[in-house]
């Protein structure tokens, strides 16, 4: 979502970080185009004013005119503003002992259900007995989809009936926690395609019965500054506590999740970074921060892989590395997400990378089918793998022969580049004018 803000931001301040010393006529023309990225990138007019004005400011304040590493100081002036901006320390919402009641209310189609299924999710795997309300009265396709996603998550969900009132929907909530006991109740209220005024009446209705003690806001950042307005909106009637931003692995220019913390005075407590009901993520501002500039998130990083649970993998010697190991590797490592994402996380590597470079996330899945197909024999000694048993792998993963001979070759590769580190690793071991193999990319072949 930031790609476009974030190239144009680093160019800018790549050049200002190469200045030794700045006069004031420098720094206001950095500022100038800074402010021009952020209103391209569609962040409300108010903000990238302030936001200028504020690193403006400061850069005089701080006497960075004419300092040595002068261009280096705008940078992380830009950066801590920024930081603030998205808004400063993280913030997440208030959880009780007990008594948890949390409103999630959005416009329909902007991800209320699903962001829904994704905090139960989320906060089962913190040891939370979580119970999901489905509390649309008027659609019941919405108390469906909470239906579904309840079942995959493994969480009870309490639906209502058509017309039900509030007060039986307390009622009945009450008779349910009496009977299984439950920390956490997230309660997806009805939607509308615009905001009505019987939507916000029923909305107030059900929160004077149910009194939550968090009201999330579910936005959909592709919306832009529209978004924006639908939040004061629902603030007003509501009384928001926060605010859930979805979508943000989309391609809008980002101006709405940079712009809602000051127009709307609401943290944002999640992301929703895929359709998957791992798919939502703390938002911390430092970290969106850092990405934008270029900086990378190590922390995020890490937490990805975490979650993922992954395990090292154990090889006593490079020549065992066969192509079970190497089939495991990959699937551990598409757990954690897009490699294109997870590449952008390594501070330095979205500069380094081409403009408009993509990992062919195909090629992994098409090596995974080809390794498939093969028996456990074969992939734990790929050298008996002959003429006959590469028609038969090729015509089962439908790749063609030459498609498997690459795959070997790269697994030889592969096997030959770990020897020579364990080379060079080892006692003596400079490793001069010893170069790593290329690994030939696997072809975009269509399967059958």
């Amino acid at each position: 979502m930031f790609e476009a803000l974030g190239n144009k931001l680093q160019d800018i301040l790549d050049r200002v970080g190469r200045e030794s010393k700045l006069t004031g006529e420098q720094v206001k023309a950095a500022m100038r185009e800074i402010r021009m990225a952020l209103l391209e990138a569609d962040v409300n007019f108010t903000v990238a004013k302030d936001f200028v004005a504020r690193v403006t400011e400061k850069a005089v304040g701080q006497e960075v005119l004419g300092s040595l590493n002068a261009g280096q100081t705008v940078v992380k002036l830009v950066h801590d503003e920024l930081i603030e901006t998205l808004g400063g320390q993280s913030a997440q919402p208030t959880l009780k002992t007990d008594g948890n009641v949390w409103f999630m209310v959005g416009l329909q189609g902007a991800g209320k259900t699903t962001s829904t299924g994704k905090l139960a999710a989320f906060y089962k795997g913190k040891g939370r007995r979580v119970l999901l309300v489905a509390a649309d009265t008027q659609r019941p396709a919405a108390r469906d989809q909470l239906e579904v996603l309840a079942k995959q998550v493994g969480v009870p969900v309490l639906k209502v009936q058509d017309g039900e009132t509030p007060p039986e929907t307390k009622r009945r909530l009450d008779e349910f926690l009496r009977a299984d006991y439950r920390d956490l109740v997230i309660v997806d209220t009805a939607g509308r395609l615009q905001i009505d005024e019987a939507l916000m009446g029923q909305l107030a209705d059900l929160q004077r019965e149910l009194i939550p003690t968090e009201s999330l806001l579910v936005v959909d950042a592709m919306t832009g500054q529209e978004a924006l307005n639908v939040a004061r909106t629902f603030d007003e009637r509501v009384n928001l506590t926060g605010l859930i931003m979805t979508k943000m692995d989309g391609d809008a220019r980002g101006g709405a999740a940079l712009s809602a913390r000051s127009v709307t005075g609401k943290p944002i407590y999640f992301a929703g970074t895929s359709e998957k009901l791992a798919g939502l993520e703390p938002f911390y501002p430092d970290r969106v921060a850092g990405r934008i500039l270029g900086m990378g998130d190590v922390l995020g990083l890490i937490e990805r892989a975490q979650q993922a649970d992954l395990k090292a993998m154990e090889v006593k010697k490079p020549g065992d590395f066969d192509l079970e190991d190497l089939l495991t590797q990959l699937r551990q490592i598409r757990k954690m997400g897009p490699l294109g994402d997870l590449i952008k996380l390594i501070p330095g590597m979205s500069r380094a990378l081409p403009e408009g470079f993509n990992v062919d996330e195909g090629q992994i899945q098409r090596i995974d089918a080809m390794i498939s197909s093969m028996t456990a024999k074969e992939r734990r000694n790929p050298k008996i793998i002959d003429g006959r048993r590469r028609k038969r792998i090729a015509a089962g993963s439908g790749h063609t022969v030459q498609d498997i001979n690459r795959l070997l070759k790269m697994h030889e590769q592969m096997k030959d580049m770990m020897k020579m580190f364990q080379r060079m690793s080892g006692p003596g071991g400079a490793g001069k004018g010893m170069k790593p193999p290329k690994l030939p990319p696997m072809p975009p072949t269509r399967g059958r």
